[in-house]
């Protein structure tokens, strides 16, 4: 199995940053994308970010320009620097992996979630 541990989330004032930091650990043979989810009240769970192991990225329309997604492979860490925060950014954010473990067996992996609160 995987674990993903995520920390990072708080309340900050719009306009300001945060920096979440997702660490997967396990029975892990390679780990092929992590990515970011986020899940606001009343709404639909929305693909925030996501990256490949080969460093390819993918971001939602509303954060380009404004969140950065990164990982460390070496280290199965996957980063989501939020800047320009704004209250709609406001929500449970969740990290994703699909990798595969040493019994060769993929899946789809996901950690508890972090709250991002904003305030205006």
């Amino acid at each position: 199995q995987v674990q993903l541990v995520e920390s990072g989330g708080g309340l900050v004032q719009a306009g300001g940053s945060l920096r979440l930091s997702c660490a997967a650990s396990g029975s892990i043979f390679s780990i092929n994308a992590m990515g970011w989810y986020r899940q606001a009240p009343g709404k639909q769970r929305e693909l925030v970010a996501a990256i490949t192991s080969g460093g390819s990225t993918n971001y939602a329309d509303s954060v380009k320009g404004r969140f950065t997604i990164s990982r460390d492979n070496a280290k199965n860490t996957v980063y989501l620097q939020m800047n320009s925060l704004k209250p709609e950014d406001t929500a449970v954010y969740c990290c994703n992996a699909i990798a595969v473990l040493d019994s060769l067996f993929q899946g789809d992996y996901w950690g508890q979630g972090t709250q991002v609160t904003v305030s205006s």
